[in-house]
C-alpha cells in the first residue's frame, strides 16, 4: 500500500515553506530598498565643490560589466553552462530590447532636466507607476483587482507628496533675493515625461514577459541581458569620454561602493521580474523614497519635518491594500 504523506493547507512542512520564502522575499525586498534609497546619498558624498568628480557613464558601464561578469560565474557555479551552446539569434535579440529602453530612459532624465525644475521632474515621473500597471494589465494579461488599482493610485500619490514635502515652501521674498530655482515645466518638458513614463513601463514589463516566457536559467538570461547592456553603454562611455578627464578619474571607495550596491541590486531585480510581479518594483522604488530621506537625515543632515509622515502612512496602506 502506498502511503500518501499529509500536504494539505494544514500540514506544518508547507506552512513552514511558506514562512521561509516569505521571508526570504522579505530579505529580498529590504535589501532592494536600502541600495535604491542609499544610492543619492552616497552619490552626494562623492561630491567635491558641488560636482561629482568622476565620469557616470564610465560608472553606469563598470555597473554593467559587474552584473555581466556576475551572471557568468554564477552560469559557471550552477552548472548551466551547457546552454551557452550556440545560442540561436532568436533566442538572444530580444534581450537587446531591455538595454535600448533603458539607455534612452538614462538619456531622458539628463535631457528633461532643461525644460523642467528638478522638483517637477521628481513629481511628475511618479505617473511612471501608473503607465506601468497599466501595461502591466494589457500585455501580460494580469486583472487587479478595484483595490489594487486604487492602492497603486495612493503609492503615486504618496510619492507626489513626498516629494512636495522636500520642497522649499518658505519665505517668496527671500528666495526671490536669493534668486534659487523655481517650479516651471515647458509644454516639450512634459511631452518628455510621458514618454520618460511609458518607456520606463514598456522597459520594465517587457523584461518581466522575457524572463518568464524563456524556459532558460535566469543566470543566462542575465549574460545575454548584460552583454547588450555593456555594449550599448561601452558605446555611449567612450563617446563622451573627453581628452582631459581619464575613465576612472576621481573614483574613490565610495564609488566602488555605488558600483557594488547598484550591480547587485539589477541582478536582484532580474529575480523579482523572474519569480514575482513587476509591481513589487514599483513598491521598492516607492519604499527606498523614505529610505533615501531617512539616510540623508542621518547622513548629511537634512531636516524632517512632520509632513513625512504622510507618505509613510500612504505607502504602508497602499502595500496593505495591494497584497491582502
Amino acid at each position: 500500500m502506498i502511503v500518501i504523506p499529509n500536504v494539505g493547507s494544514t500540514s506544518p512542512v508547507r506552512i513552514r515553506r511558506l514562512l521561509v520564502k516569505r521571508i526570504q522575499w522579505g530579505v529580498l525586498f529590504g535589501l532592494m530598498v536600502l541600495i535604491y534609497g542609499s544610492h543619492a546619498p552616497l552619490i552626494t558624498l562623492t561630491k567635491a565643490d558641488g560636482s561629482i568628480p568622476f565620469n557616470p557613464s564610465s560608472c553606469v558601464l563598470l555597473i554593467e560589466l559587474a552584473k555581466l561578469l556576475i551572471s557568468l560565474v554564477t552560469l559557471v557555479l550552477t552548472g548551466g553552462t551547457s546552454a551557452l551552446q550556440a545560442p540561436r539569434l532568436v533566442l538572444v535579440a530580444p534581450y537587446a530590447v531591455p538595454a535600448v529602453l533603458y539607455a534612452l530612459n538614462n538619456n531622458l532624465v539628463v535631457l528633461m532636466q532643461a525644460y523642467m525644475d528638478p522638483s517637477s521632474y521628481q513629481v511628475l515621473s511618479n505617473l511612471k507607476i501608473a503607465s506601468t500597471a497599466l501595461l502591466y494589465s494589457l500585455c501580460l494579461g494580469k486583472r487587479l483587482r478595484p483595490t489594487q488599482w486604487f492602492a497603486l493610485g495612493l503609492l503615486m500619490a504618496a510619492g507626489a507628496c513626498h516629494t512636495y514635502s522636500s520642497l522649499d515652501l518658505g519665505d517668496p521674498v527671500r528666495a526671490e533675493a536669493e534668486e534659487g530655482p523655481k517650479l516651471h515645466i515647458t509644454a516639450w518638458g512634459l511631452f518628455l515625461v510621458m514618454v520618460y513614463c511609458f518607456v520606463s513601463g514598456l522597459a520594465a514589463v517587457y523584461t518581466e514577459r522575457m524572463l518568464k516566457s524563456q524556459k532558460l536559467p535566469l543566470s543566462l538570461q542575465n549574460l545575454y541581458l548584460y552583454m547588450f547592456g555593456v555594449a550599448i553603454n561601452g558605446l555611449s562611455s567612450f563617446s563622451l569620454i573627453t581628452s582631459n578627464k581619464n575613465f576612472l578619474e576621481g573614483y574613490s571607495g565610495v564609488v566602488w561602493v555605488i558600483i557594488a550596491g547598484q550591480a547587485a541590486n539589477g541582478l536582484l531585480m532580474s529575480v523579482v521580474l523572474k519569480h514575482g510581479s513587476g509591481i513589487t518594483r514599483l513598491f521598492v522604488i516607492s519604499c527606498s523614497m523614505l529610505v533615501n530621506t531617512l539616510l540623508s537625515w542621518a547622513m548629511l543632515g537634512l531636516q524632517l519635518t512632520t509632513f513625512f509622515l504622510l507618505p509613510v502612512s500612504m505607502i504602508a496602506l497602499a502595500a496593505y491594500l495591494y497584497y491582502r
